[in-house]
């Protein structure tokens, strides 16, 4: 059990698998107004960064869970770079239909909503965790502006994009389904560029030291198509953010 190679080679040297940055984690965290102590789940928790900087400011304590061998040996590594392994942990397992066994005052699903088939079964899920007056958090991709053409919406794949919202009525998705928007945090271009861009560099210095891996001729594929790919698409047309819900 574990994510397709090509993931973690592009993003082998992330911390933050999503284009915000680590001062938008920290003044997302800042702005939920919560007190040191607060219970987080964070599902498919990547390499750790969002759990182990918010205790480490904050005094929160969580548990993360993810797909990834490597991004939970990171996280866990970084725990013990930032001397908070007393107050979360990281567990290596599928995230989709994880339930807490103590409910939790934050659960998370931040960029991953297809562990529960999309937006309404990823809420669904983390409800399962969440106590009575928690706070949820979502993050999802949504449309910035509509591309133009046929030519820009198959640079995002289409069928990965084809049921995307924009920003109004995915807040209005979230409302439908019975909760407050409450707070939230919208990636820019330059979050996009340090998230996106940052796995050039990754997947250069990767084709320079395994040239006769399988993955190469792939790796160098992306490498020779992504960046304009990048800037005529997603830079320009996809947005991205962590909402903060609460149950009506």
């Amino acid at each position: 059990m574990d994510l397709p190679r090509i993931f973690t080679i592009r993003e082998s040297s992330h911390r933050i698998h999503n284009p915000l940055t680590a001062n938008k984690y920290a003044a997302l965290g800042e702005s939920l107004r919560l007190s040191p102590g607060t219970r987080v789940l964070d599902l498919a928790s990547g390499s750790g960064e969002m759990l182990c900087t918010w205790a480490r400011d904050l005094g929160f304590t969580g548990t993360g869970v993810d797909i990834s061998t490597m991004f939970t040996q990171q996280a866990r590594d970084r725990a013990i770079e930032l001397g908070v392994v007393d107050r979360v942990e990281f567990i290596h397992g599928d995230a989709a239909g994880y339930v807490a066994k103590q409910r939790v005052d934050v659960a998370a699903c931040i960029g991953a909503t297809w562990i529960g088939d999309g937006v309404p079964g990823a809420i669904e899920l983390l409800d399962r965790s969440l106590r009575p007056g928690g706070m949820m958090l979502i993050g999802e991709p949504y449309w910035r502006r509509t591309p133009p053409d046929e030519q820009t919406a198959e640079d995002f794949s289409a069928s990965a994009f084809a049921d995307l919202l924009g920003l109004p009525d995915l807040l209005g998705q979230f409302q439908d389904l019975g909760y407050d928007v409450v707070e939230m945090m919208l990636a820019d271009q330059d979050s996009w560029d340090r998230y996106t861009a940052a796995q050039w560099l990754t997947m250069r210095r990767w084709l320079d030291e395994n040239p006769d891996d399988e993955l190469a001729p792939q790796v160098r594929e992306e490498l020779a198509t992504e960046p304009v790919r990048y800037v005529r698409g997603i830079r320009e047309y996809l947005g991205w953010g962590v909402f903060a819900l609460m149950k009506r």
